[in-house]
């Protein structure tokens, strides 16, 4: 058993033993960046990221692809499109997120639709033939992320009178199992708020918020939350024992910790709970999970999360695993998977108490690693 540290964990030498996904200049693109991750089932898993001309966010050349593990991690088959990138018609795709919806089978995967313009400047509006509005857009698959049928959500993930601009926060996205929500399916977003944004490009006094589009449908429709905080940013969820759902974001400020919000109905509206000094962070996304998503409400396990960044107030390095045994009241350490530098990363929990751990470093590569029950909390 590994014991939760209220000190930092040890940082090794080298990064756990880890399996190499996408590497510069090997493969379809010339360099990767911004990692999904998703386990459907069985040792099933998905794990989707950027394919990008430059390294640079769009408007630079940009596309999705994916690679498909069918024994929980251990070996992987190889590079799969998950959008194509239209170069003729620029039309570029980014920051994929997951979502397996366990009622229907359905998979979905959200991610950002741009043009001409990123999210720096680009213009408010629901149409996505204009070149300078960028939107996002869910992918949904009925046979494991083999094929998939596209559809916006632009308009109701950034509605221009409220919104500038929006996109989905990349990695993965939950269903709800217990309460009077159970079934629904969430997806972070983070946007840029302000008065009076119809047709306009980024003025003072836009505010970062954070909210999700939630779906009772299998995501056949979507409905867009309350925002929530300031200087919020890329948002990751998890669902609570109780069902609650914990909200915890990257500081769009970078003061060197997350920001964190709590919703009791379903993330149709939140709780502000401001910085939370636990979680230093040098202004990065990371990812929530649940240890045992399908524990029932009252077993100790139901209580129990993962948390996966770079810990550091600020550099983008030492990436690290992080577990809550008490609904994210408290955290502690478990171990660092990586101690040089780290982008984005994913968690998510495996078969067998094991869990995958999947993360970016410098636009280099995209590595993956099973970390086994036995380097986990409560073995």
């Amino acid at each position: 058993m590994t014991d939760l540290r209220p000190t930092p964990a040890p940082v090794p030498d080298a990064p756990v033993p880890h399996t190499v996904l996408a590497r510069a200049g090997e493969g379809p693109w010339p360099r990767y960046r911004i990692v999904a991750l998703i386990h459907l089932g069985d040792g099933h898993l998905l794990a989707g990221f950027d394919g990008r001309e430059t390294g640079q966010d769009v408007p630079d050349p940009t596309g999705l692809v994916q690679r498909r593990s069918l024994d929980g991690g251990r070996t992987w088959g190889p590079f799969e499109s998950l959008r194509e990138a239209d170069r003729e018609g620029q039309q570029w795709y980014c920051d994929p997120s997951y979502l397996h919806d366990p009622a229907s089978g359905r998979l979905l995967m959200f991610h950002t639709h741009a043009k001409d313009r990123g999210v720096w400047d680009a213009i408010s509006g629901t149409d996505d033939a204009e070149r300078d509005v960028m939107g996002s857009a869910v992918g949904i698959s009925d046979d494991q992320g083999r094929s998939w049928e596209f559809r916006s959500v632009t308009a109701i993930a950034a509605p221009p009178e409220q919104i500038r601009t929006a996109f989905p926060t990349s990695g993965a996205g939950i269903v709800l199992r217990r309460g009077p929500h159970a079934g629904r399916l969430l997806q972070p977003y983070c946007g840029w708020f302000r008065d009076g944004a119809a047709g306009e490009g980024p003025v003072e006094g836009e505010v970062v918020r954070s909210y999700v589009l939630f779906s009772d449908d299998h995501g056949e429709t979507w409905q867009r939350g309350e925002p929530v905080g300031e200087d919020m940013d890329e948002t990751t969820i998890v669902e609570l024992s109780d069902g609650r759902v914990l909200l915890n974001s990257r500081d769009h400020a970078r003061g060197g910790h997350r920001r964190i919000a709590v919703s009791a109905d379903g993330g149709a509206s939140w709780e502000d709970r401001g910085i939370d000094e636990q979680f230093v962070d040098p202004g990065n996304n990371a990812q929530l999970a649940v240890r045992f998503p399908e524990a029932p409400r009252g077993d100790a396990r139901a209580r129990e999360l993962l948390f996966s960044n770079a810990h550091d107030r600020f550099a983008r390095q030492r990436g690290t695993l992080s577990a809550s045994l008490d609904d994210g009241g408290t955290w502690g350490e478990v171990l660092v998977f990586e101690p040089g530098p780290l982008d984005y990363s994913v968690v998510q929990a495996l078969e067998d108490g094991a869990v995958g751990v999947l993360w970016e470093v410098e636009a280099r590569e995209i590595r993956f690693a099973r970390i086994e029950a036995e380097h986990l909390p409560g073995h």
